[in-house]
């Protein structure tokens, strides 16, 4: 090659190796434009990841396959099994799993006889994560100690690091919590102080942000979620340059073993942006700000990859539950029908947008299928917790005392030590004890979960408490205090949009005035609507009230007459429609 040529690749070299994926794209791209001049195997891994990183995922794939070639026609059996990994990973992330399979096969055949190296830690991962999805947590924790093992004796920070997330990540599933963010804290650490390659560095705020969700440690995904926008905001430039590392994926020695993450976004852009800012929606939703959770809900379902998808259910998921609270309720319904187009399956803010809109019935059947969908709390805890919350509301509302009880004291073991789970179950178990007339045992656990919202900055859930207790005050003669809280939450109903809650805070606050009641409705008649709205049969209501089933009956005919209604559910509507229930 002519001394011209030799020094536009050495100047993409150099570009990769400090990360300027988009100089070393242009550069090795127009190299690789004229036949003549061949790419090494090194040089096209750095194509592929320059590629990826430019939003050109179906060149990465390319350049990757000719560096495995590559690597096969020189005989350098680690470079080709690292080839063959990359490929099995991006090949899966892009919804072919035949091919995964594959190339994840080749990987092997090219790694398994080789002296302990660091492409062998990739195996090591899969096998750790394969063995953790069959259950056999023994065999897991048994691959990603391998992984660190041979991370140790590469010298990798990447590798390193990586090796300590895939272990807190087989340590959370089997239950050792203490032991898992231990290891998860130590492999952050090196990602917040910038020693790793921006490809670990992106991956590991992904991996690290989905498992602090799932376990319901809400302290640390606040902090990572923040650390994980600033790094992906624009300008993005890559890792510090006084922390540069090389970034092919291939490994000459034991202490060079870079990588690449194969996705596709807009071309310059960083391609973990929108995965982190999914997460950051999920953190935004429950601190309040629910104008920049919608807002920022939109702009990562614009900028998550292809293969991460899942991100941008998760983001229209959390839209419809700001939607659904905010009593948008149409908006709610169409965003929680883009998570379930994406593979979400909407729960439990479907079941509890039904039973705002009077659907009882279907509320209940939503809620107890997603829970039998779910068995396993240990894959997500703060998952699980949410649907067995959402069981007890809703079991509360049709009347299921029992129900209720069950799926709150179902969220008590779940919940453990862990805060945010823990003011959820005291949540739970404090409008039991209130629907079981016990005001003085709900007037306990609410003034216990109300604590726990109010030191995890949970506004809503905490104002939500607060009408719980502004009518457990009121059961024990306490009126003082009940307007006390019932003004508290709707402040922050207000503050926060919640207009069906605000409405409902100022009802009870003016409670004492009695209201004319619309349609020419006696006080007997509108209980007995609320109670159809609630979903509850005529034997139901005989119960709740008293009453035989023939008054019921004389009752709803009644309601139709002065409603001009013909059937319950018409008479459900108008009773949502005129603030009745």
């Amino acid at each position: 090659m002519s001394a011209p040529t030799i020094d536009r690749i050495a100047q993409a070299r150099t570009a990769a190796a400090r990360e300027s994926w988009a100089e070393a794209y242009g550069l090795l791209r127009a190299h690789d434009a004229h036949p003549s001049r061949a790419l090494t195997a090194d040089d096209l891994t750095i194509l592929a990841d320059a590629a990826w990183w430019s939003g050109h995922v179906d060149e990465s794939v390319a350049a990757r396959l000719r560096a495995h070639a590559a690597y096969v026609a020189g005989g350098d059996h680690r470079g080709a099994g690292l080839a063959s990994w990359w490929l099995s990973y991006e090949y899966e992330g892009l919804g072919r799993p035949a091919a995964a399979s594959g190339w994840l096969h080749r990987a092997h055949h090219h790694l398994d006889d080789q002296p302990p190296c660091p492409e062998q830690c990739f195996l090591a991962w899969t096998d750790a994560e394969e063995a953790a999805a069959r259950g056999d947590h023994a065999a897991a924790v048994a691959a990603t100690r391998r992984m660190t093992r041979l991370a140790l004796r590469s010298g990798s920070p990447d590798l390193l690091a990586l090796s300590r997330q895939a272990e807190a990540s087989v340590l959370l599933a089997r239950g050792r919590r203490a032991e898992a963010l231990a290891l998860l804290d130590d492999a952050m650490c090196a990602v917040t102080a910038g020693e790793l390659s921006g490809m670990f560095t992106g991956w590991l705020y992904c991996l690290a942000l989905t498992q602090c969700m799932e376990a319901a440690d809400f302290g640390r995904a606040v902090e990572w979620t923040n650390a994980a926008m600033e790094w992906c905001a624009p300008p993005w430039t890559g890792r510090p340059a006084d922390a540069a590392a090389p970034a092919s994926g291939t490994a000459t020695d034991e202490g060079a073993a870079p990588a690449s993450l194969p996705m596709t976004v807009p071309t310059g852009e960083n391609p973990f942006r929108g995965v982190c800012r999914a997460h950051r929606v999920e953190v935004l939703d429950l601190l309040g700000a629910w104008a920049l959770a919608e807002a920022e809900a939109r702009q990562a379902c614009r900028e998550v990859p292809v293969d991460c998808l899942e991100s941008a259910a998760a983001a229209y998921y959390a839209a419809g539950d700001v939607q659904r609270r905010q009593g948008r309720l149409e908006e709610a319904a169409a965003s929680y029908a883009h998570a379930h187009e994406l593979g979400r399956i909407p729960q439990p803010g479907l079941a509890l947008l039904r039973l705002a809109q009077g659907r009882a019935d279907a509320a209940v059947a939503g809620v107890d299928l997603a829970l039998a969908c779910r068995t396993d709390p240990r894959h997500d805890l703060l998952g699980r917790a949410r649907l067995l919350a959402a069981r007890t509301e809703v079991a509360l509302a049709v009347r299921d005392v029992p129900g209720a009880a069950g799926a709150a004291a179902e969220l008590e073991v779940l919940a453990g030590d862990v805060p945010l789970l823990r003011a959820m179950a005291d949540t739970a178990r404090g409008a039991v004890a209130l629907a079981e007339a016990r005001p003085e045992s709900a007037l306990r656990l609410l003034r216990r979960a109300l604590g726990g919202w109010l030191e995890l900055r949970v506004p809503y859930e905490a104002a939500q408490v607060r009408m719980l207790l502004a009518a457990a005050d009121r059961a024990v003669g306490d009126e003082e205090a009940a307007r006390l809280e019932l003004g508290a939450a709707r402040a922050v109903f207000e503050r926060l949009g919640a207009v069906p809650d605000a409405r409902r805070a100022a009802a009870l606050l003016t409670g004492g005035a009695r209201r004319r009641l619309p349609g020419g409705l006696t006080a007997r008649e509108a209980e007995v609507l609320r109670l159809v709205a609630s979903g509850g049969t005529n034997k139901d209501i005989a119960h709740a009230l008293v009453i035989s089933e023939h008054t019921v009956a004389r009752h709803l005919n009644n309601i139709f007459a002065k409603l001009g209604v013909g059937s319950r559910a018409a008479a459900t509507a108008y009773a949502y429609a005129h603030e009745l229930v």
